[in-house]
């Protein structure tokens, strides 16, 4: 109204307006403090002496970008860094579910991702996880959390719902802890977040949709986003660093015509080189654009598609009065390149460069000692014994490129002295998931095929989806256990190992998950290790990302636990060795 002057004008832009669908020229905005007072064709009314303008000069007014589902630890860096990182690219709101330090460090961790993520200069809302350990029975996590825990923290401030309920199986079959946590979670009126990795559209699927979940990035394929769309679910789409899932389901839209607004753009996982070279939400946008959808449906599912999903559509999400003023300037809607971020009512970013500061979170020092092993590992410790016959029957876990999937292969494999081997001509490799929570020295030894490597060498992660072991794949067993022995003492994180000699390593002392160092070193750190990865032949496009989910026991078909190997279509152990004549 007037009545007393706006603290910033944005002048004579193109208004964006997802809520309607059009693109409306010679628009202004005045913002006060943290919010939107006025959108319209002339804010001369609302400038004072002191507020600061902003000249749009013909360039397109975007809501902020939202993240509808993402894992912070993912990228190795906090939240601080992660929001440094990403506000030049746009994204003014993340919904994230701290999953993974939740099963290092259970609620107390969750605390400290909420309590940090209220300091940040954009939204960060939290997801309370839902499966902790995501598949009891199957893996041994280093926390647990059940009914009792959400019901505590699903009331918490800034905690918008449950995330994901990845124990599908357990969900289909009643498990009566899983269904308490999505109760608590309706009862408080929040989002119970989906995770269906299945390819079964069958019963099995019905029967977890009538559990409660209400959203999910698990699909793969056409078909996946068209079953969950008219079963009432949100399609959350995802392209993270090494999940690239966007092109094949928005099909469903392009070709078929099905209503995109119930449709969501996310990452779910990103690497810190991928953010501070190819984007976030913004990299997202540009590529379902790439991929056939109209500019303003690609903004939709990445603004108010999902604030509505989360009910915050009221404070975020679309560029109008009330709403919290985050938009973007953006000169070209295709190619995406986000000029300047506004985000809380503040000029946060502009030219690739932060204009905002955010305070620093401590995380107290037991955070940074979390890598426990029995004692020193030797190359032993890393045998497959299978007895003095012939050939074996031996189950192996084969990796598919950008895909969080694998594959249960069978292959008939001839022991060396007893023991099963590598072979680099059969890109054969070993995996090994080694307990570090409890130090308890328990390890499990198997195979892994599609890593490629041509040389002796191994590499080591301590993010291991999702109980998060210490998890090394090799063709070397001296490599293996150097790289083991050196992330224990480092606190943490991920190596590559040629020859016995180390040869790039990331530092992830905060719960052997994140690192204490700003992105750009991280990020760099990061490029040298997938650079080591391909001086051993590797030649996955993320082969660190792939390497941490050989554990993911809720995803198919085969993967690796403190319990042995896990056949996830069945939910069960199986051994290493499945037949022997």
């Amino acid at each position: 109204m007037g009545r007393r002057p706006a603290d910033l004008v944005v002048r004579a832009g193109r208004w964006v307006c997802v809520q309607s669908g059009e693109i409306l020229p010679g628009t202004d905005i005045a913002i006060a403090g943290e919010r939107i007072a006025y959108v319209g064709d002339d804010a001369r009314h609302t400038i004072g002496d002191h507020t600061i303008l902003v000249e749009a000069d013909g360039r397109h007014l975007v809501p902020g970008l939202l993240d509808g589902h993402m894992h912070v630890e993912s990228s190795m860096l906090t939240i601080t860094e992660f929001v440094r990182a990403v506000l030049p690219h746009g994204t003014t709101g993340m919904f994230i579910d701290p999953h993974e330090i939740a099963n290092v460090f259970g609620l107390e961790g969750v605390r400290m991702m909420v309590e940090e993520a209220a300091l940040q200069p954009i939204h960060v809302w939290v997801q309370m996880p839902s499966c902790v350990p995501s598949a009891p029975g199957l893996e041994t996590a280093g926390a647990a959390l059940g009914p009792a825990e959400v019901a505590e923290a699903i009331r918490w401030p800034g905690v918008i719902g449950l995330g994901e309920m990845m124990n599908f199986p357990g969900v289909i079959l009643g498990a009566d802890s899983l269904h308490a946590e999505m109760a608590e979670t309706r009862a408080a009126g929040k989002v119970i977040g989906g995770h269906y990795a299945s390819f079964d559209l069958g019963l099995p699927f019905h029967g977890y949709l009538a559990g409660g979940a209400q959203d999910d990035h698990e699909g793969t394929r056409l078909e996946d986003a068209v079953a969950r769309l008219r079963q009432g679910m949100k399609v959350m789409m995802r392209l993270g660093s090494a999940w690239h899932d966007v092109a094949e389901q928005l099909r469903a839209i392009t070709e078929l015509g099905l209503d995109s607004r119930h449709f969501l753009l996310v990452t779910d996982d990103s690497h810190a080189a991928t953010l501070l070279e190819e984007g976030h939400m913004d990299r997202v946008v540009r590529h379902a654009t790439q991929n056939g959808a109209d500019p303003m449906v690609a903004i939709q599912m990445a603004t108010l598609n999902t604030a509505e999903h989360f009910g915050v559509a009221t404070d975020v999400g679309q560029i109008a009065p009330g709403r919290y003023a985050d938009l973007l300037l953006v000169t070209d809607l295709k190619t995406f390149a986000v000029d300047t971020t506004i985000a809380k009512g503040r000029v946060a970013a502009e030219a690739g460069g932060l204009r905002v500061g955010s305070p620093e979170f401590e995380y107290p020092a037991k955070v940074r000692a979390s890598v426990h092993l029995a004692g020193e590992l030797k190359p032993e410790d890393f045998g497959l014994p299978v007895g003095p016959n012939g050939r074996v029957r031996a189950n192996v876990i084969g990796v598919i490129e950008n895909q969080a999937p694998t594959r249960h292969l069978r292959l008939d494999l001839r022991p060396v002295a007893g023991q099963l081997t590598t072979d680099l001509s059969q890109d054969l490799a070993k995996v090994a998931l080694i307990e570090r929570h409890r130090g308890s020295g328990q390890i499990q030894v198997g195979l892994v095929q599609g890593f490629g490597f041509r040389v002796p060498c191994a590499v080591a992660s301590t993010v291991a989806h999702d109980s998060h072991q210490l998890l090394v794949v090799g063709t070397d067993e001296a490599s293996m256990a150097v790289a083991a022995n050196e992330l224990a003492r480092v606190g943490g994180g991920q190596i590559v190992v040629r020859q016995g000699t180390p040869i790039a390593l990331v530092e992830l002392p905060i719960a052997g998950l994140m690192s204490d160092e700003p992105a750009g070193r991280v990020a760099g750190k990061t490029k040298q290790l997938l650079q080591a990865f391909r001086d051993c032949g590797c030649t996955l496009n993320n082969p660190n990302m792939q390497l941490s989910l050989l554990a993911l026991v809720v995803i198919p078909e085969l993967r690796i636990s403190d319990k042995g190997l896990i056949d996830v279509n069945r939910f069960e152990v199986v051994p290493v060795v499945e037949r022997q004549p």
